[in-house]
């Protein structure tokens, strides 16, 4: 398997595929469940600040109402799975994991009193969290990657606002939306960070100690310290005592 370095940072691995086309499997055969059996799983999605609700923390991600919820959930967490396990793949399980979670959670606490559910707070998330890392982190082709979220998934932003469409839950499309932020932020990626070449780059560099530093004065001027001065080493020592004869020469 081909390893990652600072020059591609970014492997693909047959997990760019079947993660997303694992989850997403999830979610249809959950649909299938209900279609085929005939039964309503809504009751485990989220319904905001009861205790009974906060199973949908959980489960509510899961759980879709109608073919055309699901096919667009679908469609986009096959794309944004992808990408996020190929540019971030150290940080790839935790967004999915911790996206569910805290996007159910935020639902939860600002929701409307109803039954809440759907992938998309998980959809927002990712979106809002690739775009914001990828400004964060100023590696060129992250930053690029955020230009095409805009583009593709920009017009997303609306739907987290009330009175735009009654029949979904714009909470659960702000709390992914913050919860991507929130991660984008807390998030590290040291597999983007630059190399160090330079001692004061290290992140324990004291510039008290270092030489260079030595050299300049409070207020940044040149001033280097005296230099030491020589000492004269006595090369004989003895206890005898010395008789130099000096010969002259003789002018003819």
């Amino acid at each position: 398997m081909k390893k990652t370095s600072l020059d591609n940072p970014f492997v693909f691995t047959p997990s760019v595929v079947l993660l997303p086309l694992l989850f997403v499997l999830s979610l249809w055969t959950v649909f299938w469940v209900e279609k085929h059996f005939h039964i309503s799983l809504s009751h485990y999605g989220v319904y905001p600040r009861e205790a009974f609700g906060a199973k949908g923390i959980f489960f509510s991600a899961f759980l879709h109402g109608d073919l055309k919820h699901l096919v667009n959930n679908s469609l986009a967490l096959l794309v944004l799975l992808a990408v996020l396990r190929f540019f971030y793949r150290e940080q790839s399980y935790g967004v999915l994991f911790f996206g569910i979670i805290f996007s159910g959670l935020g639902t939860w606490l600002l929701g409307r009193p109803s039954y809440h559910i759907g992938a998309s707070g998980l959809v927002y998330a990712l979106v809002s969290f690739m775009f914001f890392k990828g400004i964060f982190t100023k590696y060129y082709r992250l930053v690029a990657l955020s230009l095409l979220i805009v583009v593709f998934y920009g017009g997303m932003v609306w739907y987290m606002f009330p009175k735009v469409d009654d029949a979904i839950s714009w909470e659960g499309h702000l709390s992914g939306f913050l919860t991507g932020v929130a991660f984008a932020l807390v998030l590290r990626t040291p597999q983007f960070a630059k190399p160090i070449l330079y001692d004061w780059e290290e992140p324990d560099f004291n510039p008290e100690l270092d030489p260079f530093v030595k050299n300049f004065d409070e207020t940044g001027r040149f001033s280097p310290p005296p230099k030491p001065e020589e000492v004269v080493k006595e090369y004989f020592t003895t206890s005898l005592k010395v008789i130099y004869n000096f010969i002259g020469i003789k002018k003819e």
